[in-house]
């Protein structure tokens, strides 16, 4: 395949912890960042939970995933898991 062939998408990618997996073929991650706060310029850590769709049901509570940003599947979904980055760990 040449370049032209070949089309990159520029899509936003997350890293968060998945905090539910009790929906059919959709995880709930939670991406924390850490921000200035912009009064008073102490950092802060600010949180957001996605939707994001699980094909195969394979990520579970506690795993860390990469999302990317797709196109809408649902009201409230529209990002994808795109990879595992760390298993949870069994305790």
């Amino acid at each position: 395949m040449t370049e032209a062939q070949v089309q990159v998408k520029n899509t936003r990618t997350l890293v968060g912890r998945v905090v539910s997996d009790k929906r059919a073929k959709t995880v709930t991650v939670l991406v924390e960042r850490r921000a200035k706060h912009e009064l008073y310029g102490k950092i802060v850590a600010r949180s957001r939970k996605y939707h994001a769709h699980d094909e195969k049901g394979e990520y579970k509570m506690g795993d860390v995933v990469e999302i990317s940003e797709g196109r809408p599947i649902s009201k409230t979904k529209s990002w994808v898991v795109t990879r595992l980055v760390e298993k949870a760990e069994i305790v």
